[in-house]
């Protein structure tokens, strides 16, 4: 069943995005909270919506791995934070804009493997650390005309992680080691460390 976004949300947006020739809203959450599905959604709902995922920001696995940090990669300090900020100064300009896609199969990023074209209006930016008090993070605050948390039981979380890593082929113990040991301390860090939303959406089940 496809997933429905809720329609306060979808409402607030375009209210945001009148009279305005382009329109940048944060999508932020914590791994494995359904951001994507989400994003996606809110921009089917919308008219000349796009979306804009930051995992096109992780840093190269060879960069991680001379920083010793590839175990940790999807932590906040493994994404290219000056790129994506140069990247929304372009976009919030408007016209066509190349931007970076993520292969998840690959884990690795595709340069140019999506485009903004000159024609849309909503730019739905969804990552874990958009709303993130922190520096680098926090330089983004400004490009946002709207920002949206969502909000996952923990527990709730951590079934969706370890599937997630079931899914990739990890073993049911490396799964949950996988999960803990970077995962859900990178969910913590979104819930404790974030800005308020202007716009929170809370998940009481698997709704999505």
């Amino acid at each position: 069943m496809q997933f429905e976004p809720p329609r306060d949300i979808v409402k607030k947006i375009e209210q945001v995005a009148q009279n305005r020739a382009r329109v940048l809203v944060a999508i932020a959450g914590p791994p494995g909270a359904g951001k994507s599905t989400i994003a996606d959604a809110l921009a089917a709902s919308l008219r000349d919506a796009a979306v804009l995922p930051m995992d096109g920001f992780h840093l190269d696995n060879d960069t991680l791995r001379e920083l010793g940090l590839l175990h940790r990669k999807g932590a906040p300090q493994t994404f290219d934070t000056a790129g994506l900020y140069a990247l929304l100064v372009e976009i919030q300009k408007g016209g066509a804009v190349s931007v970076p896609t993520f292969d998840r199969e690959a884990d690795c990023v595709i340069p140019d493997g999506g485009q903004i074209s000159a024609d849309t209006h909503i730019v739905l930016v969804e990552g874990n650390y958009l709303l993130l008090d922190a520096p680098g993070w926090a330089d983004l605050q400004g490009f946002w005309d709207m920002t949206v948390a969502i909000e996952v039981p923990l527990e709730e979380l951590e079934q969706r992680l370890v599937q997630r890593w079931l899914d990739h082929g990890l073993s049911k113990a490396d799964a949950i080691k996988r999960a803990h040991e970077n995962d859900l301390r990178n969910a913590r860090l979104v819930t404790d460390q974030s800005v308020m939303a202007d716009v929170t959406f809370r998940q009481e089940s698997d709704d999505i």
